[in-house]
């Protein structure tokens, strides 16, 4: 049965499987001296607008670190939402990696924003104060809500103007481009993004993320960083594979789009029980709610899921590019159950 509890639980596409197994026909040259490496990283530039850098990864949180060495130094300070994977999801990796502070702000949303922001951007110039650096935003954000291009903008504004860069955590990107019917360079490049991860685990891939570094001053001593943040893979041409036939026919967006509108119709069939409420809009594939407990602990023997906040109640539920209409109605009908 496939599980509501997160997109990481999903399979893999027919298409990634066969791109491995070709791939895997012969010897080749290793750390990225192979043709698939070159193949991909041409794609993946294109699609960002080119002029990148592609650094291919492992997995979301060696992605995030990579990219926020790239940005920071250990006397910099690290903006983010509270609700952030950063400080949430990844056993403070990042502070440790980079040796900067990160500062936390609250959002209604988990959304920031320049008028957010602002406030705390205080000690600037200040030898006791650790120094303003690096602004990290996800797309989509930790309770599914999408950034517009127009706040992403204000938001590397905001940065720039203030020496900052912006790193945004693309695990959810697809999503994100599928929600706004924009392009991956839409929502990066053209926002004044300075470095982003490009996720496919969450949405068809085996295994492996990408950072691409858009910010020309970035690309310096990018290489070293991700070899010491042990993210370059030996044999690489297995995780390059998996983005070139993810970049065609779309392959990254019919996923996305699939993903989304299996979530769209998960809503709108919670939406008609009374005793569930559902606590953030639904702007990609993630759903949050409340039930009741003792109906959430009957609906867990049965399904998988997460507790967002366990004080309040509140569960997620995440749909995949290979959920279907059937995995829906089965789980509804067991929430219905667990409810009576």
């Amino acid at each position: 049965m496939r599980s509501f509890a997160s997109d990481n639980n999903s399979g893999i596409s027919p298409e990634v499987i066969d791109a491995i197994s070709k791939a895997n026909t012969d010897h080749a040259l290793g750390y990225g001296d192979d043709k698939w490496s070159k193949e991909a990283e041409k794609k993946i530039d294109e699609a960002f607008g080119g002029g990148t850098q592609v650094l291919f990864t492992f997995n979301g949180t060696g992605s995030n670190c990579l990219a926020l060495e790239l940005c920071t130094k250990p006397w910099g300070m690290i903006f983010c939402a509270e609700t952030a994977h950063i400080v949430v999801d990844e056993c403070g990796a990042p502070g440790k990696m980079t040796g900067a502070s990160i500062k936390t702000i609250p959002t209604p949303n988990g959304k920031l924003s320049a008028e957010i922001i602002k406030p705390y951007l205080i000690g600037i110039g200040e030898q006791h104060h650790s120094q303003p650096q690096a602004i990290y935003i996800s797309q989509c954000t930790e309770l599914g809500t999408v950034y517009t291009p127009q706040e992403i903008k204000d938001i590397t504004t905001l940065a720039h103007s203030f020496g900052m860069y912006v790193h945004m955590d693309g695990a959810r990107l697809a999503n994100a481009c599928a929600s706004l019917s924009k392009n991956l360079k839409e929502l990066t490049s053209d926002c004044g993004v300075d470095v982003v991860s490009f996720g496919g685990t969450k949405n068809g891939l085996m295994i492996g993320e990408c950072v691409v570094v858009l910010n020309e001053g970035l690309k310096y001593n990018s290489v070293y960083i991700r070899k010491q943040s042990a993210q370059l893979a030996s044999k690489q041409r297995f995780l390059a594979c998996q983005f070139s036939v993810y970049l065609e026919n779309d392959l990254w967006l019919r996923n996305a789009k699939k993903a989304n509108a299996m979530a769209a119709s998960l809503r709108a069939e919670l939406e008609q029980i009374p005793q569930i409420k559902l606590t953030h809009p639904t702007e990609s594939n993630q759903l949050f709610l409340i039930m009741p407990h003792e109906a959430a602990n009957k609906l867990a023997a049965k399904h998988a899921f997460f507790y967002w906040n366990e004080n309040i109640g509140e569960i997620r539920f995440v749909t995949s590019f290979d959920t279907t209409k059937e995995d829906i109605a089965i789980l509804v009908r067991d929430i219905k159950e667990a409810l009576s």
